[in-house]
């Protein structure tokens, strides 16, 4: 793992890249394989075999991932789909592409998931699915997301982006609804670049994905197009870094779990701030540190002077620009007013994101529990 220098400058993510996975890059290129292939299927083989899956496919980024899936499911215009109002604007943009519509749902005060007790007020007879976002490494309830949908009759589709190697109740997340969808961004827990997976258990629905992503045909090479698709596919140089990448996935949750438990102890005895952690009945696999923290902006601002690049909660959806009707993007009315989104706006204006990624020393953590702790106890600690 890496060194434990501390740092003049603490960024928010370094990607954790090294010689194994550079050496897998090479051989795609000495191979001259570099468009979808062996390195391609043996990447999709591995993430079903961890995330226990009998079927998946690769797109090219987690928001494409997602409206993949949402096509695959026959979501479309007219369409309704119930989205948690904290979560990365993605999760919304990628119902828009389809022709849908988002439906922001309050979320819960603890870990910030999807608040299922709050999601019926966002039904209508147009919903068609609801859309559980595995939030900062840990879970949604997914036997209430199960329950709720069952009741109403909607499809499933899980934001995992964050959730490689999650498990709730035992089950890898992205294994629970219709299908789970994954990114695999720079700051991911295992990074491909940009690159994403939509797992399923459903083999018609498999094959309605084969056909979306690949041009409306089942394999390359023919011009005859049973469907209408499209180019929804990844490369092998990078599948060849996400195998690599999946090879280190022990060694990269125990480290970033590690990291987040030095946080934890560091400022546990600290009343201003609280670190979220795990969900009930949810492993860890830590985003960032995510601290609720009295003061965040003079917090951030603060460790911005010494060094540390932190970053804010995700913005409420109800409240950004883009989903204004000024910007085109009229959304329906319910739940209500923004007073009804008081967890999500109570997370944005408290939470605070500490850098937590596998190339991260420890001494950097301890530096920033420093200085935590100096920013709200300046008289006692140096």
């Amino acid at each position: 793992m890496p060194n434990e220098l501390v740092h003049r400058t603490i960024p928010q993510i370094v990607p954790y890249l090294d010689e194994q996975d550079a050496a897998a890059v090479l051989q795609t290129l000495q191979n001259n394989w570099i468009t979808e292939g062996p390195q391609s299927a043996l990447f999709v083989d591995a993430l079903r075999q961890l995330i226990d899956v009998p079927y998946g496919v690769l797109a090219p980024n987690g928001t494409m991932a997602l409206s993949l899936g949402l096509m695959a499911l026959g979501i479309g215009p007219g369409d309704e789909v119930l989205v948690p109002d904290i979560t990365f604007a993605g999760s919304a943009t990628a119902v828009l592409m389809v022709g849908a519509m988002p439906v922001f749902v309050e979320v819960e005060p603890d870990t910030f998931q999807i608040d299922m007790d709050r999601a019926a007020e966002g039904l209508s007879a147009r919903t068609r699915a609801i859309m559980p976002v595995h939030l900062y490494g840990t879970a949604c309830d997914m036997e209430a997301v199960d329950r709720f949908a069952r009741q109403h009759g909607l499809f499933v589709i899980e934001d995992a982006a964050q959730g490689i190697g999650v498990r709730h109740r035992g089950k890898h997340v992205g294994s629970f609804g219709d299908v789970g969808c994954f990114s695999f961004f720079a700051d991911k827990t295992i990074t491909t670049g940009e690159g994403g997976f939509v797992a399923c258990r459903d083999e018609a629905l498999y094959q309605r994905l084969c056909l979306l992503r690949n041009q409306g045909r089942m394999e390359r090479g023919s011009f005859v197009h049973p469907a209408v698709g499209f180019n929804f596919r990844m490369t092998d140089m990078q599948a060849a870094i996400g195998v690599s990448q999946l090879r280190k996935l022990d060694d990269i949750i125990g480290w970033k779990q590690l990291l987040w438990s030095v946080y934890e102890e560091g400022l546990s005895d600290l009343t201003e701030i609280r670190v979220v952690g795990a969900a009930p009945h949810s492993t860890h696999v830590p985003f960032r540190c995510v601290l609720i923290a009295e003061r965040a902006d003079e917090l951030q601002a603060f460790l911005a002077e010494h060094g540390v690049q932190t970053r804010s909660f995700f913005y409420p959806l109800h409240r950004q620009p883009c989903f204004t009707p000024e910007n085109s993007r009229t959304l329906p009315a319910r739940p209500g007013a923004s007073t009804a989104y008081a967890h999500a706006d109570y997370g944005f204006e408290r939470g605070l994101c500490l850098p937590l990624y596998p190339t991260l020393g420890i001494d950097n953590v301890q530096y920033m529990v420093r200085k935590i702790r100096s920013f709200y106890r300046p008289a006692t600690t140096i």
